[in-house]
């Protein structure tokens, strides 16, 4: 089911009106999970870090055994061709995707010189209203690490993981889910990076190869040094959180999301989750 509308996909060397049928039973992809991804946002006429999120499809396909077949310049003329079809006003969710088609040793392996399927969907999705916020809880379920599974991929199979965290923290009464790593550190939320700041300096989880550090989280990282402000990648307890006096998410969905509650601690929409969205776009204005 689609999460957007006015819909068009790109398949088999053309684009298409409509959710186009891309996938076979026989698949690879279809039956084994080797599926990747990556999300990208067209607003106000403009696609900021897109050459960015091409990319990192690339590697993703890489990072599962899958022959990546479009270059990045390729894929980004691609797409902002299909872009054409939408008003410049539009908020469009560019989502590029690689799967499997041959299965190699014992099937359950990609065939190393197999045949690849690539397509790309686009799809309306309205930015957050300005008033949207979330609410935080803790998870029992936790990141993997790379010896578990293929967490340097943004890759289908990990999503279950995820879908596990939010239905928990739904049952609860919570937006989201507040992730541990495997050591029990903060890594993520279930969908997106997350922010905290405590006396005007600004903490986020240091990569550690237990989830994606995001193209977007790091774009706010940047522009926020840019800014003259203090931004600690470090490791990070809940308890850091609980005495947080601002909390955020980012990710390429909806770039900031402020969150007001994580269990019983509350905070108020503080102001660099504001100034951090207004610095997005001034760079991305910035940059065309």
């Amino acid at each position: 089911m689609a999460t957007g509308k006015n819909i068009r996909t790109y398949f088999d060397g053309k684009w298409h009106d409509g959710d186009v049928m891309v996938m076979r039973a026989a698949d690879h992809g279809s039956w084994l999970g080797t599926t990747v991804f990556d999300g990208a946002r067209y607003v106000d006429g403009l696609a900021p870090d897109l050459d960015r999120h091409c990319a990192r499809v690339n590697a993703s396909a890489e990072a599962l055994m899958i022959n990546p077949t479009v270059t990045t310049e390729e894929m980004v003329q691609i797409i902002h061709d299909g872009l054409k079809a939408y008003p410049a006003d539009a908020a469009v969710y560019i989502r590029p995707m690689y799967w499997a088609i041959d299965g190699g040793h014992l099937a359950v392996m990609p065939k190393e010189d197999g045949a690849t399927g690539f397509a790309v969907c686009l799809e309306e999705v309205p930015m957050a209203a300005p008033d949207a916020a979330t609410t935080l809880t803790r998870t029992r379920f936790r990141r993997p690490v790379l010896e578990d599974a293929v967490v340097n991929a943004k890759a289908g199979c990990l999503y279950p993981n995820n879908a596990r965290m939010l239905a928990e923290a739904r049952a609860k009464g919570f937006g989201n889910a507040l992730v541990a790593d495997a050591l029990g550190n903060v890594a993520e939320t279930a969908t997106a990076n997350v922010f905290a700041v405590r006396d005007g300096e600004v903490f986020t989880p240091i990569p550690n190869g237990t989830f994606l550090a995001g193209i977007t989280r790091d774009r706010h990282i940047r522009n926020m040094r840019a800014e003259g402000m203090t931004v600690h990648e470090t490791v990070m307890s809940f308890a850091d959180f609980h005495a947080a006096d601002e909390v955020f998410l980012t990710g390429n969905l909806m770039k900031v999301t402020p969150v007001t509650a994580f269990d019983d601690t509350t905070y108020p929409r503080g102001p660099v989750a504001a100034r951090l969205l207004e610095m997005y776009w001034d760079w991305a204005r910035s940059t065309g």
